[in-house]
């Protein structure tokens, strides 16, 4: 049975995402994941800042279950891009469905 209510909570989500970024092309994400996190055996573990060709830039590791708060919103700083990237993705990971919820593009200014 619990293994039915894991998978009924669905894959992550990414609702919100932003990015700060330097004219050096230092950027600062702030990403705002949903999730319904049942614990340890099923949550969102993870966001990741993806370029061209899904190539992974940044991840965002998430230590533990955030099931008393959601949407839940963590910030990545000092992620160094290329300076010529003007769009990446954002995809959040979940420990029981991988990849395959809600992703938000977000276009750089410097």
């Amino acid at each position: 049975m619990a293994n039915a209510v894991a998978a009924a909570a669905g894959p992550a989500d990414v609702v919100e995402a932003h990015a700060l970024c330097s004219a050096e092309s230092l950027c600062v994400f702030t990403v705002s994941v949903k999730h319904a996190d049942s614990g340890w055996q099923h949550y969102a573990n993870r966001w990741e800042v993806l370029g061209p060709n899904d190539e992974v830039l940044a991840t965002r590791t998430l230590r533990h279950p955030h099931v008393g708060e959601q949407p839940f919103t963590r910030k990545l700083p000092r992620v160094k891009l290329p300076a010529t990237l003007e769009t990446v993705r954002i995809r959040a990971h979940d420990s029981v469905h991988g990849y395959g919820g809600a992703e938000v593009s977000v276009e750089l200014e410097r």
